[in-house]
């Protein structure tokens, strides 16, 4: 399956502020982020500050600010994921579409510095009984669930490396519970250090993080990382000042041979204000034996 090489959206655009979180993180660090950037409602009228043609711009400038080299976004319809990857930059292709059996609906695509990263492999596959049967529902969830899978290799340190991302069902705890199953399955038979990036819909003491975190292949990069650059924030923010001390649901998970040099949750307004309802997680981390951060 071919990576996606679109232009970007046509939503109007403020120039980007400068100030960044982390920011763009220089070879041989990656940085990942996890976004939950909330779809576009397009049937309902939403709250003003839920309209996709005020929160574009806020999401622009994040996305500029901070540059990760990988990225793993949940509720992207089409044109946002084009609008996404116009906003990082023409150096950056994205794998994964729609969970709908025909292709369209909310994605959880997977965008990637291809100046850094070479893609080798990716696929997409439904959280179901009938994992390769786009659209299929089961385990309680009544909308379709996805999982979006790829390897790659750092065109700087030859290191390979698998990258999952992943949505996990609001309503079905057994849903979340089977989902948090076969993502495991995916990270163990891989046989190769593991990223995985989510809005998991669960907090940190949920069965579905238990289930993750049971054999060690996945740890808490937040729990690993050196320092951290936020409080950790709950990530479901709703338009509203963070708060701490609050389970986070958004999620970015990593094989412990990873050494985690920093995280963070981002806080931050971007053009006057919230560009989702939740908050990105962020890590930069090196693979075992690609050196240090320049």
């Amino acid at each position: 399956m071919n990576a996606h090489h679109p232009r970007a959206g046509s939503i109007p655009v403020a120039a980007p502020e400068k100030e960044h979180l982390i920011g763009p993180i220089a070879a041989p660090a990656l940085h990942v982020m996890s976004w939950n950037i909330r779809r576009r409602v397009a049937h309902v009228i939403p709250r003003p500050v839920d309209r996709w043609d005020r929160r574009a711009s806020r999401v622009q400038e994040l996305l500029t600010a901070e540059r990760p080299t990988l990225l793993g976004v949940q509720e992207a319809l089409p044109d946002q994921a084009r609008f996404v990857r116009g906003a990082l930059g023409e150096g950056y292709r994205w794998v994964g579409h729609g969970r709908n059996a025909d292709g369209r609906g909310e994605g959880c695509p997977l965008f990637y510095d291809a100046e850094r990263l070479e893609l080798l492999d990716w696929e997409q596959i439904a959280l179901s009984n009938t994992p390769t049967s786009a659209g299929s529902t089961s385990w309680g969830n009544i909308i379709p669930r996805i999982l979006v899978s790829a390897t790659f290799e750092d065109r700087v340190t030859s290191r390979r490396f698998l990258a999952v991302n992943a949505h996990l069902d609001q309503l079905s705890a057994h849903s979340r519970l089977r989902s948090a199953r076969a993502i495991r399955r995916i990270v163990a038979t891989s046989g190769l250090p593991a990223v995985l990036t989510g809005d998991l819909n669960a907090g940190s003491t949920s069965a579905p993080l238990r289930e993750l975190l049971a054999d060690g292949r996945l740890a808490d990069t937040w729990g690993l990382a050196q320092a951290h650059d936020s409080q950790e924030w709950a990530t479901f923010s709703n338009y509203r000042p963070p708060r701490s001390g609050r389970s986070r649901i958004d999620w970015i998970l990593a094989s412990p041979v990873f050494r985690v040099v920093r995280a963070a949750i981002n806080a931050q307004h971007h053009a006057g204000g919230w560009a989702s309802d939740h908050l990105p997680v962020q890590a930069v981390m090196l693979l075992p034996g690609s050196g240090e951060i320049g």
